[in-house]
């Protein structure tokens, strides 16, 4: 069913929530105080079941120095530099296999998948632990560190995300000026925020993003994983105005005002995981140039198989010469 029925409403819908004042200061010095650490990309092929395909395994230092993982998947032979594709994954997901996500080399460019720390056990193989600080937290990586954004775990997400396309572009396989990020769900909402952390982007592709509008979000859907915030406030009562301050920092909403290089999203208006007027939000907000596809009978999996073929003549146009 329709998550919000005044439609004419969702697709104006803008953010009501308040930027921290520090927004810009505080991503500064956190991608300051990443780039301080070495970079340290490895690469070394890997034997898999594909015979068109070429597939990496890479290693890069993440937040914190930590190692974080990544499949570099290329058509076979090909060393020279390929337009490329960096993805995120999706909540609870990981890097899965070598022969698994072979859309995107399939369609001509490199593909490197980026690992999801302390993900990949609910529905794709993770192979990136994330050691970050503890405390009180809900099952799940949304409430992980909630206490501080220093600490939020998805500062070191995003700071890894951020430092793949550092890593990507010293792969010998990767053409360095055609550089786009990719993802769906939470994939979606690191490519925006990385799309507003960065200016070297040539294109972004953001499906059903999540990780958008957290104050609208956690009041219109029950659904997980925002539920997860909402959990947490049902006993920690009296922490609500210091968590939504943390999340600010963190919302898609405000990095896609930053965001300069082309854009394509979809939305779906049954999606009660990640309700339509929370993307709309992101869209709206989107500095550069964007489109956005509507799904008006999907729910979360919004346009599935369209949406690929769609982003994939969106990114030849923005990535092929």
């Amino acid at each position: 069913m329709l998550i919000e029925s005044d439609l004419d409403a969702v697709r104006r819908h803008e953010t009501a929530g308040a930027e921290p004042a520090d927004f810009d200061a505080f991503w500064q010095a956190t991608l300051a105080e990443a780039q301080a650490v070495e970079l340290e990309v490895r690469s070394e092929r890997v034997e898999s079941t594909l015979s068109l395909i070429d597939v990496y395994d890479v290693t890069f230092c993440g937040a914190d120095g930590s190692d974080v993982k990544a499949w570099l998947r290329v058509p076979a032979g090909v060393t020279t530099p390929r337009p490329t594709v960096v993805t995120y994954v999706g909540y609870g997901g990981g890097r899965g296999l070598p022969e698994e996500s072979l859309t995107w080399v399939a369609s001509g460019f490199a593909h490197l998948h980026m690992d999801t720390r302390g993900q990949g056990a609910s529905w794709s193989v993770g192979d990136t632990p994330d050691a970050g600080p503890g405390g009180p937290q809900i099952p799940g990586v949304m409430t992980k560190g909630i206490q501080s954004r220093d600490d939020y775990y998805y500062r070191r997400l995003f700071i890894d995300a951020v430092r793949a396309v550092d890593a990507a572009k010293q792969l010998p396989q990767v053409d360095a000026q055609r550089i786009a990020v990719a993802g769906g769900s939470q994939g979606g909402g690191l490519a925006l925020a990385v799309a507003g952390l960065r200016s070297d982007l040539a294109a972004v592709v953001a499906f059903v993003p999540f990780l958008c509008d957290f104050g609208r979000a956690t009041l219109i859907t029950d659904a997980y994983p925002y539920r997860e915030i909402v959990d947490y406030l049902k006993t920690h009562r009296h922490e609500a105005a210091a968590v939504y301050e943390v999340l600010g920092s963190f919302d898609a909403v405000f990095h896609a005002r930053r965001a300069t290089a082309p854009a394509h999203f979809s939305v779906a208006l049954m999606d009660s995981t990640c309700p339509a007027s929370t993307v709309y939000a992101a869209y709206n907000a989107y500095a550069g140039p964007k489109q956005i596809t509507e799904w008006a009978f999907n729910g979360h999996e919004g346009g599935g198989i369209e949406d690929e073929t769609q982003a994939i003549e969106f990114l030849k146009k923005h990535l092929l010469p």
